[in-house]
């Protein structure tokens, strides 16, 4: 064996190595410093949508007196209020649809205790924007949206964090008034949830006149960001349409329970396995490498399913195998370009090198293709749709990035080290006899 030669077995377990060792942390947790984790199969390690652990599931009904198109204008913007609170606690996985007229159901996976679910995510929090005795001026449903921005408010090119307001046609009117009582009388508007006092902006004189006009306004006070955007949202969580009243709320079981999850857990391997076989049957060296980044795959998948907390239910399990089988399909256009090579009388390396060249756009457009589709799935979609579209832009991703980077460096290695045959890469003369 001469040195280069050795240089690249070394090469080459080291990457098998990493590989294990990245495998071994997936299964078996990780403690270091301040990055920690339990394995995967740990309990609580990845959270199960409601079709596979079961959850909460709370309705709500509309006290309004509101009908026809006003009343589904406003439940549509309750919906989309709803949607963002859970989805900006990470909860993606979560259903919120409604239902018969002026009731919204929300379904919450993994919280066995709906009263819990309640307190912590569906709050139906009360705003109202009050003078200093309490009058109430205007409330949540008079503002449209509330951000954090970075602006120059004073026009001196110093800018600060302030909480920009956008108010509806009513409420600019209201928000005028009010504003207009305030600087009046030196005092300051108070905004309040559920009547506790969250910010007291004051209002400068200069509006004695008109008030603040123009349906737009600033909340500033030497906010960071944080700050600034914490009071955004608690505006947010206030500016309901409605007021909801928690008509039901209760606690459902797994519809497909946990023997149901370890059968298709099961049925799951079956087939990878098959695919793994498949691959080193039909292509030799290349399919054990591309075996080899399949399991680099699962492994960098599930470290990302770890990280990010994601909820997993069924149409995610399905983008998940779906990006598998993607991942699998790009090595054999690959392959099967690479024995075309072959075929011509190239070298193994040169028709490792052709193999690649000639089919990494093909491969290429139908990953951008999937991607664009699980970004419309996920900007458009809610709940399962948005969990399925997350996995799969993520397994795409991911598999693109072993099937074409990781599997080529392997394959290549592979040559370097004196595996060079055509007959080790799947190549077959014609009339069916390999080369020796």
């Amino acid at each position: 064996m001469n040195i280069q030669r050795a240089v690249f077995i070394t090469r080459f377990v080291a990457v098998l190595l990493a590989i294990a060792f990245l495998l071994t942390i997936v299964l078996c947790g990780l403690k270091l410093g301040g990055l920690s984790f339990n394995g995967i199969f740990e309990e609580d390690t990845i959270r199960l949508g409601l079709d596979l652990a079961g959850g909460s599931v709370i309705t709500y009904q509309a006290d309004t007196t509101d009908t026809g198109s006003a009343l589904a204008s406003g439940m549509n913007s309750i919906v989309q209020v709803m949607r963002n609170r859970l989805d900006g606690a990470g909860l993606t996985e979560a259903l919120c649809y409604l239902v018969g007229d002026n009731m919204v159901t929300i379904e919450i996976p993994s919280v066995d205790d709906p009263a819990e679910a309640v307190e912590t995510y569906m709050q139906t929090a009360k705003l109202t924007f009050t003078d200093e005795e309490g009058n109430v001026m205007l409330d949540g449903s008079d503002v449209a949206t509330a951000y954090a921005a970075y602006e120059d408010t004073d026009s001196d090119g110093t800018y600060e964090y302030v909480v920009a307001l956008t108010l509806t046609d009513t409420g600019a009117t209201k928000f005028a008034n009010a504003t207009k009582q305030c600087a009046t009388d030196g005092t300051s508007l108070l905004i309040k949830l559920d009547d506790e006092t969250i910010s007291s902006p004051g209002v400068d004189s200069k509006y004695k006149e008109t008030g603040i006009t123009g349906g737009k306004a600033v909340i500033s006070g030497s906010f960071d960001l944080e700050g600034a955007e914490e009071l955004a949202n608690l505006i947010n969580a206030g500016a309901l349409k409605y007021e909801l009243i928690n008509v039901e709320q209760r606690t459902v079981g797994a519809t497909l329970g946990q023997n149901s999850l370890q059968t298709s857990l099961i049925a799951g391997g079956i087939g990878l396995a098959l695919v793994l076989i498949f691959m080193i049957v039909f292509y030799r060296i290349p399919g054990l490498m591309a075996d080899i980044a399949l399991v680099a795959y699962s492994a960098i998948f599930m470290l990302v399913l770890i990280l990010t907390g994601a909820n997993l239910t069924l149409p995610g399990i399905a983008g998940i195998v779906l990006s598998i089988g993607m991942a699998v399909d790009a090595n054999v256009v690959i392959f099967e370009r690479m024995k075309e090579e072959l075929a011509m009388g190239k070298s193994a390396k040169a028709a490792l090198k052709g193999g690649y060249k000639g089919a990494l756009w093909a491969v290429l457009d139908s990953n951008i293709t999937t991607l664009i589709a699980a970004a419309v799935l996920y900007l458009l979609g809610s709940g399962s749709i948005k969990g399925f579209a997350t996995t799969l832009f993520f397994g795409v991703i991911i598999s693109f990035v072993t099937a074409v980077f990781l599997s080529r460096l392997l394959i290549n290695l592979g040559i370097s080290m004196g595996i060079s045959n055509p007959v080790f890469y799947g190549y077959k003369k014609e009339g069916g006899k390999q080369d020796a």
